[in-house]
Formats: C-alpha cells, structure tokens, sequence
C-alpha cells in the first residue's frame, strides 16, 4: 500500500480499511487516485490540519478537455472519502460537484468464431517465459482465465478478485461478492467449464495450496488490471487484426444468449431477469443495452412485446460503467 504524506493520511488509511472490509474497494483505481488527492493537499496546502471546501473543489474541478466521465471516473473516490468524513463528523463541506454521465457511443466489438477459435489457441499454447514459479502459474492460469470470462460473462474486475473459498468446485457456483457497487450474485458455471476449472485448482494448487485468490498470482496477491490487458491484447493481436478488448467477452456472453431467444417461443420475462441476474445488473435497464447490438433481434422483441416493452424496460439513461 503506498505511504500517504499529508494531514489526511490517518483519514485515508481509515477510509481505505473500511472499503476493504465491505469488500468495495478497487486498489487500482481507487487507490491511485486517493494518492493524487493527498498529494495535492500535501503540495498545495503543507501547513493545513483540516480538510476545506477549496482543496477539495480544487482537485475535483473538471479539467480542461476532460471528459465527464473520465472526470467522474477520477474524482469519484474522493467524493466517497469526504462522506466517509462527514458521515462521521470530521469534515463540514460539501461533495464536490459530479459532472453529468456522457451517453456513450461505445459499440464492442462482435466475435466470430474464427477469431475466438485463434484466440484461445494462443492461449493454449502460452510459451513458458521461465522456469520461475510466477512464470509457470502464468502459463496455467491464463486459457483458464480468459475462458471463464467468454463462457460465464463475468466482469473482469470479477474475475480478478474471486477468492478461492467463493468458488463451489463441487456445484459449479460462483459466489460473486466484489461487483460493481453493492450487487452480490452468483454464476452458475457450463459443465465443461467446471471441468476446466477443478484441472486449473488441481494443477495451481501444487504451486500456492493456501492461496487466497482463485486466480493468484506469484506473489499470493490477484492480478491486475494491467495483467489482463496486457495479456489479452498480446494474445489476441497474434492472430486477429480487428479491436478487442477483455471485457468485450461479456458483451458477447449477452448477445449469444439473446440471440438464443429468436425464434424459440420464449417467455420473455424469465429470460430477460434470468440473464440480468447471472451478469449481475441491478437492473433491467442495464440488459436492455445489448438490444442495441444485436439488430436482427431488435425488431422480433419489438414485434414479441409490442408497446409492453417499454413499460417492462424504460429508457436506458447510461450504459454500464466498466471497471
């Protein structure tokens, strides 16, 4: 954990303990960014004993060609630490203002089999760097990985962080206790990733049988968010030439299922709560984006539902926010 120079640090240490102890808190983010704040008190402000409203604006305020969101992304940890504060009577001001969420135009990117074929072929064949401890659970951990993501739709940040003792080897359940924000769910995994799956605890636990982390790296720690996409953009780029990113293999984990419901009789409600359910959305609003992406269905549900789907699932106002 870094060392915190100003005033606040005991405050942020404070804060810092109660995330991790509620399970929300996402050190590569969150913690780079208390980091910057506290050195901007510390720099700015070297004599100061309390928190005011003018250090607090004067790092929070939106930057010039700042996007909102990037803005909100930044100081969101911060505003989070001043109600920490406030809720417990140690600071007066005010939350910092919160730029309006930008509507994304995002479009992820669609696979086809061709690619994802290739892709997890070079995962497969990930050449063994050393001999090193590191260096072998790398090898083992990283078709296991990337293979979770593409069949369960997990979020990566999900993935990252699922501890062993959260994972039923037995039944096949992911108990999924980081998310984003406070939306607790479990994953029922595919039969033959379940198989994947007991191969890869059997195999890595020779190398770290206490570990904390499903996925542990090394150093007993999770891996980071760079690890995922440094290793993903590697891989992917060895055989395909088109964008792609990690998270977009939860993308498609929607689409393939929606598109599953063409033409089947469906009964709309109960696939729709079902997938939003196993993705983790907190609400409905948030499945309703991938309708977006998959053009043909977009008209069949409309047909299927006619004006009852937009009372079933009103507007969406954002898109889901990737961490």
């Amino acid at each position: 954990m870094k060392v915190f120079a100003s005033f606040l640090a005991p405050h942020i240490q404070d804060f810092i303990k109660y995330r991790q102890a509620s399970d929300h808190w996402n050190e590569s983010s969150y913690e780079k960014n208390l980091k910057l704040f506290d050195q901007h008190c510390y720099e700015s402000y070297p004599y100061a004993q309390e928190l005011t409203q003018e250090m607090s604006d004067g790092w929070c305020q939106q930057r010039e060609h700042e996007e909102n969101n990037s803005c909100r992304a930044r100081i969101y940890v911060v505003v989070s630490f001043i109600r920490f504060l406030r809720n417990r009577g140690l600071t007066e001001i005010h939350d910092p203002v919160l730029p309006r969420i930008e509507k994304g135009v995002y479009i992820p990117h669609s696979f086809t089999q061709e690619e994802l074929t290739s892709f997890f072929q070079e995962c497969d064949t990930v050449p063994l760097l050393s001999t090193r401890r590191d260096a072998q659970m790398r090898k083992l951990t990283i078709p296991v990985y990337f293979r979770l993501l593409y069949s369960s739709g997990i979020r990566t940040l999900e993935a990252r962080l699922l501890r062993k003792a959260d994972v039923d080897l037995k039944q096949g359940i992911l108990d999924i206790r980081y998310s984003k924000g406070r939306n607790q769910h479990y994953i029922a995994l595919h039969d033959s990733m379940l198989g994947v799956m007991r191969d890869y605890d059997s195999a890595i636990s020779k190398f770290s049988p206490d570990r904390t982390y499903f996925f542990s790296n090394g150093n007993g720690s999770h891996y980071s968010s760079q690890w995922v996409v440094e290793n993903f953009r590697n891989l992917w780029y060895k055989a395909n030439t088109a964008r792609a990113t990690a998270y977009e293999l939860r993308h498609n984990y929607a689409v393939v299922n929606i598109n599953r419901w063409i033409d089947t009789g469906f009964d709309f409600n109960d696939k729709l709560l079902y997938l939003s359910k196993s993705m983790g959305h907190s609400t409905l609003e948030s499945t309703k984006y991938y309708y977006s992406i998959v053009p043909s269905l977009s008209q069949i549900l409309m047909d299927k539902t006619a004006k009852g789907l937009d009372w079933i699932i009103p507007e969406v106002a954002d898109y889901e926010e990737i961490y």
